[in-house]
């Protein structure tokens, strides 16, 4: 069983002092080389044979990729409120085993994230648990309510310095109020990132399987691409109005992709205005077919969408149309999980699993590198989300914010071994290629695993 390398420090309390040299890494997928870390900070690459004897501990990674420390866009910690589905904890212990030196916590916590005060709690949860950097997203609005902005200015100017704001699990709806949003966050380079659903195509709560063939036959309430993609189009359009920055959370749709290729198109002739996308790795990798045996594990929302879909979402992200993978970590306790299909909750778990995932689908395909790894989980997350320090290049002089990944690694995945609180896990029984080995949170290790037999 992996486990976490120590999940007592908090981030303050890390000293950085301990000195690490890896030995030949392949830095992104290039040929092996050394690097070699003091104080939190990279201070030498290349051959270090000398520098082997000062270092205070060397790692072979011989065979091993390095990629700068991952970043996730979207994940739910469920702290405060459900703390027995996860808690800040947990969570930052799962996304250390996935890889992750930075999270962002969405804001649909209860009580929600709308507040400066709510917001530095969630941050500073973070710092104790120490073993990931947790950023709270923001809401758009009151209590997700969809009418009042939120306190999006105080939320900015607290410490916990909140750039990103989400309903998620809500669409702002109203385009008013979505107008108003873009329009504030403006002033202080903030971006909203939509849960586009249309909820008069897509009532929440009801709609729960992609609208076609499948959903008729198993008499599940559809949720058509459509009502995913005039919320995208609309939202797109009211960016380049108000001139500001818009971001589309789990994009599911070969409609949303199409509509991601003109709007890019748009904003770089313009400049003044900016949209961008994620995907999260079960989109990537799992169909629609899977509901036919009304398994609640799969129950997500947006819902799982048929193979055509999957394959452009895989090809937009190849291509640049799609910015980045994000988890969508969604855990939740046994008990609002383990009913009828259309009573269990909407989600699943992402965080332990996503690089491997990514590695399965993208990388053993061809459609990706390791480079192109490295920019859609770790640099291009980092620049949407404006974190300094997380999601910069492997070189010297930047903080060791780092993972270690043996490519060739196969492996079952077993949701037992989860060090999340929850257990609602897709992969569970499923074989993937590329394993997370070591995790490192400015050179001090959060994360130390190790190869399980296939």
């Amino acid at each position: 069983m992996v486990e976490p390398a120590d999940t007592r420090r908090s981030t303050t309390e890390m000293s950085n002092t301990m000195s690490l040299l890896i030995k030949g890494a392949s830095v992104l997928g290039a040929e092996p080389t050394d690097v070699y870390v003091e104080e939190g900070v990279i201070r030498e690459i290349g051959s270090l044979t000398a520098t082997a004897e000062a270092a205070d501990e060397v790692v072979d990674a011989s065979g091993l990729v390095l990629l700068p420390g991952l970043v996730d866009l979207h994940t739910h910690l469920r702290q405060p409120g459900r703390e027995d589905a996860e808690t800040v904890a947990t969570g930052a212990a799962a996304a250390a085993a996935g890889g992750y030196t930075a999270v962002l916590a969405m804001a649909n916590t209860s009580p929600v994230t709308d507040t400066a005060e709510a917001a530095v709690s969630v941050w500073e949860l973070g710092r104790e648990a120490g073993l990931a950097d947790v950023f709270p997203v923001g809401a758009v609005t009151k209590g997700l309510g969809g009418e009042e902005l939120a306190e999006l200015s105080l939320m900015n100017r607290s410490r916990a310095g909140v750039k990103v704001f989400s309903d998620d699990g809500r669409c702002v709806s109203d385009p008013r109020v979505m107008r108003r949003a873009l329009e504030y966050v403006k002033s202080f380079g903030g971006v909203i990132s939509q849960h586009s659903q249309d909820p008069s195509l897509a009532p929440y709560g009801s709609a729960c399987c992609h609208e076609g063939e499948l959903s008729g036959r198993l008499g599940l309430p559809g949720w058509p691409g459509v009502a995913e993609e005039v919320i995208v189009a609309r939202d797109v359009m009211l960016a380049r109005h108000t001139g500001s920055r818009v971001h589309v959370a789990h994009a599911s749709t070969a409609g949303t992709v199409e509509v991601l290729r003109w709007a890019k198109a748009q904003a770089e002739k313009d400049g003044s205005w900016a949209v961008t996308a994620e995907v999260t790795p079960h989109h990537l990798l799992l169909t629609t077919d899977l509901l036919s045996g009304y398994d609640p594990t799969f129950k997500v929302n947006p819902p799982l969408r048929p193979a055509e879909d999957v394959e452009a979402l895989r090809e937009a992200l190849a291509d640049g149309t799609i910015d980045a993978v994000a988890t969508d970590h969604a855990p939740h306790a046994r008990q609002d999980k383990e009913h009828a299909f259309v009573d269990a909750a909407f989600g699943m778990l992402g965080l332990e699993e996503s690089l491997s995932v990514v590695s399965t689908v993208m990388v053993s395909s061809g459609l990706l590198d390791w480079a192109g790894v490295a920019r859609v989980m770790s640099s291009t997350p980092a620049r949407i989300a404006g974190l300094e320090g997380h999601g910069r290049p492997v070189a010297v002089g930047e903080p060791a914010n780092l993972t270690l990944v043996d490519p060739a690694a196969t492996y079952v995945v077993d949701r037992d071994r989860s060090l999340s609180l929850s257990r609602n896990n897709p992969w569970h029984d499923r074989k993937l290629t590329g394993r997370v080995v070591s995790t490192y949170l400015r050179g001090e290790q959060t994360y130390a695993g190790q190869a399980v037999a296939p």
